[in-house]
């Protein structure tokens, strides 16, 4: 057993069936701590509600789960990591909503109560991470109905989300993103903390809307 009392990640994958697929743009992270790591740079999460983009097998659902959390509302498209997720369920109970839907195309906005305290947290597939936070960073209303964003993103990505005018990587998503955000790199994430590697390192960001 974990420190959460579940499988290890691993087992869980070979249970079921759960190989990563590139296709989706999947890279899982396995270790807790450092999932844990993710779960602790979107700040307090006391009585918070958390959607999740993609939690695969449920690394960073369990991690997020561990802390004081409301509620997790996890996106999944692949139906094969549902079953890994209603075991994760089972653990909390009433604490995991499993959604099997396309996170391109849900409205987020309608999964949670006007007024309820929301954040966003995510190891977002490589291919479509800078397309939902443009999304994120464009929805009708604003304030948004989230109070952050905690995405991981390859690293080359997130130096554009957080660059100033001037820098190397300053483009039209650094303007986007300094409009409508704060944003920060919290740390950096290695290959070799993946399964599988991919060839790049990844980035913790984390983005508190501004009040425009």
């Amino acid at each position: 057993m974990s420190i959460d009392g579940l499988p290890p990640l691993r087992e869980v994958i070979e249970r079921h069936g759960l190989q990563a697929k590139k296709s989706l743009g999947q890279n899982f992270l396995l270790d807790l701590n450092l999932t844990s790591k993710v779960a602790r740079a979107a700040g307090n999460l006391d009585g918070k509600t958390v959607i999740e983009i993609g939690p695969g097998p449920g690394g960073l659902t369990r991690a997020l789960l561990m802390t004081g959390v409301k509620k997790v509302i996890a996106i999944e498209r692949d139906d094969r990591c549902l079953n890994a997720i209603a075991d994760i369920a089972a653990h909390y109970p009433g604490r995991l909503q499993a959604i099997a839907d396309d996170a391109m195309t849900i409205d987020l906005a309608r999964l949670v109560e006007p007024g309820e305290h929301v954040k966003i947290i995510a190891n977002l597939p490589y291919n479509i991470g800078t397309e939902l936070l443009v999304n994120w960073l464009t929805v009708p209303n604003w304030p948004p109905f989230y109070e952050s964003l905690t995405l991981m993103f390859q690293r080359e990505v997130a130096l554009r989300i957080v660059a100033q005018a001037g820098d190397n990587a300053y483009g039209r998503l650094s303007v986007l993103s300094g409009w409508r955000a704060n944003s920060q790199i919290m740390f950096d994430i290695p290959p070799s903390a993946f399964t599988p590697a991919p060839k790049v390192i990844s980035s913790v960001v984390h983005l508190e809307p501004r009040a425009l």
